[in-house]
């Protein structure tokens, strides 16, 4: 019981930290804090209890502290250049990461995994952003409504992932940088109890973190930051002492 209390202890604390504690941090900053408490398991629970795996993946690959923080600014930048550049796509900054979100309506026919001509025209736009920032990880992630039954959904959620994934593929990048799941209706981020949270919920969501050659370099430009700030806090101390 003390084992059960204590995880869901981690994963409120994560949760609060999102919510509340970070409300008045910018959204780079908030990388710091979600890293802190991330994780893959937290991520996970997280993504699954409040249903948005696209924020689960992300934390789940945070490394918080002030690498995150800088990581945090250069998403800053993309999400603004995937905004303009992508206006049909709901694009939101969180944490260390960046998630796009497409309707259903964008990408696929209805009962169908067969990209549109939209979908193709609109992937061309989000590629172009995705090969002037090499240094990142693409999750595809497939979502359903509600209706139907759960191996019809979950088949069909995993088989639009792979068809946005694999466009992804075909039209260069690099298939290092790309995974692809399959959530059916299992993660719904809006209500299916109406038509239009429905529609909302059949979705493609593209969730885009730094990998690992993004996070060492954060690490390694956090660090040269603490080494200046430390020689600066030692020279005013040298300073006030001398005066």
């Amino acid at each position: 019981m003390k084992r059960i209390q204590s995880y869901f202890l981690v994963v409120a604390t994560a949760v609060l930290m999102l919510n509340t504690s970070c409300s008045n941090m910018n959204k780079s900053q908030k990388g710091a804090v979600i890293g802190a408490g991330g994780g893959a398991v937290v991520g996970g629970a997280i993504g699954k209890a409040t249903g948005n795996t696209a924020l689960g993946a992300i934390i789940g690959a945070a490394v918080g502290g002030t690498a995150g923080a800088v990581i945090g600014k250069k998403m800053d930048k993309q999400a603004e250049e995937i905004k303009k550049t992508v206006p049909s796509a709901k694009v939101e900054r969180v944490g260390e990461g960046i998630t796009v979100e497409f309707s259903n309506n964008v990408m696929f026919a209805f009962n169908s995994y067969a990209l549109t001509p939209t979908a193709d025209s609109t992937l061309e736009q989000l590629i172009t952003i995705l090969n002037k920032y090499p240094n990142t990880n693409i999750e595809v992630q497939g979502h359903t409504d509600s209706t139907g039954t759960h191996e019809y959904n979950q088949t069909l959620s995993e088989s639009r992932a792979h068809a946005a994934a694999q466009y992804l593929r075909d039209h260069g990048i690099a298939d290092s940088r790309i995974t692809e799941k399959g959530y059916g209706e299992t993660a719904p981020k809006y209500p299916n109890a109406t038509a239009e949270g429905r529609a909302q919920n059949r979705r493609v969501e593209f969730v885009i973190s730094a990998n690992e050659q993004m996070k060492n370099e954060a690490q390694q430009e956090s660090n040269q930051n603490d080494g200046t700030q430390q020689q600066l806090r030692r020279g005013k101390k040298n300073r006030n002492q001398n005066q």
